[in-house]
């Protein structure tokens, strides 16, 4: 079996070696515990290793992503990138295809023209936050990687990442499971490692619509000490679940250390 490292080293190590290929794994926590800096590593390892990679983020614009990455040491400037928003054609052969919201949105909108060239009298319109658009954003982000012949099956080693995947359902929770499902059929490969993140409120400590973790072959959650009593942030990761994998069962320190990023210690 392959493992795809997810670039730290300590939790590499705690999965035996990383993530099974072709594993969908979902990281859990509230805001403000590290899930988006453990996609950065997991992208940035991928890159190194020679995987194209393809970053679906709907938090944040990619600019400030790359900016994060460079203060905690994974310069991702140094690889091409390749945002779909952008009206361009590639230069050269990216090694990374970003889907931001803009790029979501101009999806959207090729579908409903596509939709309205095929029936006028009955017009789809499709939400940028929507399963659909995403699973075709996906798969022309695919095509602009040169990865797949056949639509939507690549035929080399790929990483998605997605950060969040709660933005697809947030006015919707109910539909998650159905929506993860949907996602799923339509994008899991044995040649794609995918790494998703789900938000968990605050207040509640639940997930914003339940579903992803039943379909994920991995859980990592992720969370903090209730700042208010401890009077200090104390971030903790651990492994719920991963297929195939003895993977280690108890809880990690994190903390994020400028020019590191996750740096894990045991608890």
């Amino acid at each position: 079996m392959r493992r795809v490292s997810i670039g730290v080293e300590a939790l590499d190590k705690a999965l035996e070696g990383g993530i099974p290929q072709g594993s969908w794994v979902v990281v859990t926590g509230e805001p403000g515990v590290g899930k988006s800096i453990l996609c950065i590593h997991f992208a940035y390892a991928g890159l190194r290793a020679g995987d194209p990679v393809v970053y679906v983020t709907t938090e944040q614009e990619f600019r400030d992503v790359m900016e994060q990455a460079r203060q905690l040491g994974m310069d991702l400037s140094q690889f091409s990138v390749f945002n779909i928003a952008w009206r361009k054609e590639p230069e050269e052969l990216p090694e990374i295809v970003v889907v931001d919201i803009f790029g979501l949105l101009k999806v959207a909108r090729q579908l409903t023209e596509r939709a309205r060239e095929e029936s006028p009298e009955k017009v789809r319109r499709y939400a940028a936050l929507s399963i659909d658009t995403l699973i075709e954003a996906i798969n022309e982000a695919y095509e602009v990687l040169a990865v797949a012949k056949e639509r939507g099956s690549p035929e080399r080693h790929v990483r998605l990442v997605i950060d969040s995947m709660s933005a697809f359902w947030v006015d919707k929770p109910v539909m998650a499971r159905k929506y993860s499902y949907q996602l799923k059929i339509a994008t899991h490969r044995d040649n794609v490692t995918a790494l998703l993140t789900s938000q968990y409120a605050p207040t509640t400590r639940q997930a914003f619509g339940f579903g992803l973790e039943h379909i994920a072959d991995g859980v990592i959650h992720m969370w903090m000490d209730d700042v208010e009593t401890v009077k200090e942030v104390r971030r903790w990761l651990i492994v719920k679940k991963m297929r195939m994998t003895a993977h280690a069962t108890r809880a990690f320190r994190v903390k994020i250390e400028s020019g590191r990023g996750l740096v894990l210690e045991p608890a």
